[in-house]
């Protein structure tokens, strides 16, 4: 019978900062099987001459039909004194080459191999229905078996196992153990949603919002030192914040609990909510929040909010911002339409500086 035989590594590889590595295989599949071969009457097969061999039954491995062929009187010249034995594939003669390892093993009592005679192939070799075999032309001396306790009864047995390659292919390897995303964010979210255990209340135009004092010290280096620094703030449960509108408020507030940002249509509205978002940022120092802003105003830049939102990027350092209005620039039918704006001076008034540079890389 013959059995299955492809393995693969499973499990799964952590890097050095615990985060989860892909793991992939490359498998060279095989299909093994085993024929016996029972020579009854040995002394009745010698004397075949040099050369000559007779033929197992065909047996299957991996799809390929085999035969054995016993050589009683040695396979050639050399081994006239020797059994030869060779394995050959018996496939119709326009079939594809077939690689293959074998072993050929000379049976005890007990139907087991003998180690001294149980030879494996050095390699896989390839197999060729139009001729082409291999095996062992010395694999024991015809004296040696005769004066044996294997040859029983004048007979003796002789197995082949057979190992064929099937096709090579790679595939992923699950992870041993697969553990889902962090879902930290989510519960200080709820933290904040629910305002539990929260020590501080901040009063934003209208609105009050409950906090706590760990929480916005451990990502604000700014909120550290008003909440538990010596600033007035650090005994006060109530904080006036001014100059930013409850809703920035809101949203700064769920960017330092979640890591993200809440939903924000599209539009002028999310452009606007972008512009008064990076200035809450770089006042509380949250760069990654900055930049995230800067990212969003760089893709909403247009001929309504470019002169306030270039006098943005210069009053907060936004480089990245500031080359985006000026690329937006370069085109004349926008910059007309710019200077005739109120913002254009606004941004005269506010960035004189912005306007020199601004000339100076549209100069020819």
């Amino acid at each position: 019978m013959s059995t299955s035989s492809p393995s693969s590594p499973a499990g799964n590889i952590d890097s050095d900062d615990g985060s989860p590595l892909t793991t992939s295989a490359i498998v060279a599949q095989a299909v093994s099987g085993s024929h016996v071969v029972n020579i009854d009457g040995y002394s009745r097969t010698k004397g075949l001459g040099t050369g000559k061999y007779i033929d197992s039954e065909t047996f299957a491995v991996g799809g390929h039909r085999w035969r054995m062929r016993y050589y009683p009187d040695g396979d050639d010249s050399a081994s006239a004194d020797w059994i030869s034995i060779f394995l050959w594939c018996s496939d119709r003669p326009d079939a594809d080459e077939v690689k293959a390892e074998f072993r050929i093993s000379l049976l005890d009592q007990d139907r087991q191999p003998v180690p001294s005679y149980s030879i494996p192939s050095s390699e896989i070799q390839t197999f060729s229905s139009k001729g082409t075999s291999w095996g062992f032309a010395q694999f024991i001396k015809r004296k040696d078996l005769e004066e044996s306790r294997y040859l029983m009864d004048d007979s003796f047995s002789i197995r082949c196992d057979v190992t064929v390659s099937k096709e090579i292919f790679t595939e992923q390897v699950p992870p041993s153990v697969v553990v889902p995303p962090s879902d930290m964010h989510q519960h200080l979210g709820n933290l904040l949603l629910t305002g539990e255990a929260a020590d501080v209340t901040f009063e934003v135009g209208a609105e009050t919002f409950a906090a706590h004092r760990c929480v916005l010290a451990a990502r604000s280096s700014v909120f550290k030192a008003e909440l538990l620094g010596p600033m007035k703030e650090k005994a006060a449960t109530l904080v006036q914040i001014d100059d930013m509108e409850p809703r920035v408020f809101r949203a700064l507030l769920h960017f330092i609990y979640t890591d993200s940002l809440p939903a924000v249509d599209d539009g002028d509205g999310a452009a606007a909510m972008a512009q008064h978002l990076l200035v809450a940022a770089d006042r509380y120092n949250l760069e990654r929040l900055k930049l995230i802003c800067e990212g969003r105003l760089c893709d909403h830049v247009c001929r309504g909010n470019v002169a306030t939102t270039m006098a943005l990027a210069e009053q907060h350092g936004c480089a990245a911002l500031k080359k985006a209005c000026f690329r937006f620039l370069t085109s004349p039918g926008n910059l007309k339409a710019v200077v005739a704006s109120d913002g254009f001076e606004h941004l005269k008034s506010s960035c004189p500086s912005v306007l020199e540079e601004l000339v100076a890389k549209l100069a020819p």
